[in-house]
């Protein structure tokens, strides 16, 4: 803090006038002209001539007068970069995912990927492949289509004759998961339909459809014409089961294919039933083992030897904005169910990755300086380690204010700076970092033009 000292300096300067006289020192400012320059010159002859004639009353006022306020150099820091957020690409098979959600954190990014609902990544996405098991979630949607549950309900009752009891050794034979439907066994439809996705039971597909439509070909047919009305141009359906390696589809339809099963109430909660227990089938368990990692909320999985393992997938993944994304994506041709899944995982990842939390400054960092006429200076810096939570590379904008306080002391707040990124902003205060110490008497005295 500024302070006056008019005691020490003050008495030896008098004492000089009375025992040296007006010719000492013009001798001293002779001696003082040759080593300084011209201004230097002007102001002490300025203030020996005052001093000469009434040395009390320049003194005192020279002494107190107001100083000048610190001039203030100061610029407003960069805004931090970031690279892009890599979005992993599964290296084999086709595969897309789509997100929405994210709100202003992805409509405040440079990039396509901030379109809502828009595609993030796509390898091969309109290649046509045997779609295997995920067939069931078509067939599950063109029943509920033509025989709708309300609400929580069972909806109709289904019962098994010899029949479709004859199913289970049919595919048993063709090594196809099934699932135990004794001759008799009455069942709601939805826990048929639970059956036929959860454990992926091939016999109950072929069991549901043809109790819906009278024949797998009615139902093949009603099929056709549900993937023409839903904007599945892509797609193909022969038979309920995903067995048939022409049941195919593109990755582009498969996306808009788990969105829809994402929207039924009934099939949305029975392909997130990690395992429950039916009536004649016994306890059932889902072929997803994703379930609930990564906020994993579904769909169906589907492996064919001929053209490998399928994951079509829905998530809630929480990237630490409030509410999560939701996200749909789908995996055909994957080498290994294992491979699908460290594809599927790494995807959610990146996508969950590319949300960071990033220090835009260090406590500290200077941002300006305050000078005085006599030479003291005194930084201006920020006063805290602020951080801020964006999208991938969105771009971060930079806002100071700055004041000058009315004392400039170590620790005094000085202004405000701000960093914004989309919806998010952060701010802390500047603060001036030391003290500047007051001018000396033979400053004031010889800078009468400096003060107030």
């Amino acid at each position: 803090m500024m302070q006056h000292d008019d005691g020490g300096d003050l008495a030896e300067f008098e004492d000089i006038l009375r025992t040296q006289g007006p010719a000492t020192v013009d001798a001293a400012a002779a001696r003082k002209r040759r080593r300084a320059r011209t201004g230097g010159f002007v102001a002490f002859a300025v203030i020996t001539a005052l001093v000469v004639g009434a040395p009390t009353a320049y003194t005192l006022w020279a002494l107190q007068a107001p100083l000048p306020e610190p001039v203030l150099a100061a610029e407003t820091p960069t805004a931090p970069q970031r690279d892009a957020a890599e979005i992993y690409v599964a290296p084999e098979g086709s595969s897309a995912v789509a997100v929405t959600g994210g709100g202003a954190y992805l409509d405040a990014a440079d990039t396509a990927l901030g379109s809502d609902g828009a595609l993030w990544t796509e390898s091969g996405i309109d290649e046509v492949r045997p779609m295997a098991s995920i067939a069931k979630v078509v067939a599950a949607l063109v029943i509920l289509d033509a025989h709708p549950i309300d609400g929580d309900g069972g909806g109709p009752t289904l019962t098994f004759g010899r029949a479709d009891h004859a199913l289970y050794d049919a595919y048993y034979v063709r090594g196809a998961t099934i699932a135990a439907m004794p001759i008799g066994t009455s069942m709601s439809l939805r826990d048929a339909l639970a059956t036929m996705l959860v454990p992926s039971a091939s016999n109950y597909a072929e069991a549901v459809s043809s109790w819906a439509f009278g024949s797998v070909g009615s139902y093949a047919r009603a099929a056709e014409r549900w993937l023409a009305a839903n904007g599945l141009e892509n797609t193909r359906v022969v038979e309920p089961t995903g067995l048939d390696p022409r049941n195919t589809s593109t990755a582009r339809d498969l996306i808009t294919l788990g969105r829809l099963a994402a929207a039924n109430p009934v099939v949305a909660r029975i392909v997130a039933t990690p395992s429950m227990s039916v009536s004649g089938a016994g306890r059932i368990v889902n072929t997803n083992a994703l379930l609930g990692e990564r906020g994993i909320t579904g769909l169906k999985t589907g492996t064919l030897e001929e053209s490998g393992s399928n994951l079509l997938y829905t998530a809630n993944l929480d990237v630490g904005i409030g509410e999560p994304l939701q996200v749909v994506g789908v995996m055909l041709g994957g080498i290994t169910q294992q491979s699908v899944r460290h594809s599927v995982l790494a995807t959610l990842d990146s996508i969950a990755g590319g949300f960071r939390t990033q220090p835009v400054a260090a406590d500290g960092d200077r941002v300006g300086t305050y000078t005085t006429a006599w030479g003291g200076t005194v930084d201006l810096e920020v006063a805290g380690a602020p951080t801020l939570r964006s999208w991938s590379d969105t771009p971060i904008t930079v806002e100071m204010t700055v004041s000058t306080p009315s004392i400039i002391a170590d620790g005094a707040e000085a202004g405000a700076i701000t960093w914004t990124a989309g919806p998010e902003s952060v701010t802390v205060p500047l603060r001036i970092a030391g003290d500047i110490e007051p001018p000396s008497a033979w400053w004031r005295l010889t800078h009468p033009g400096d003060l107030g």
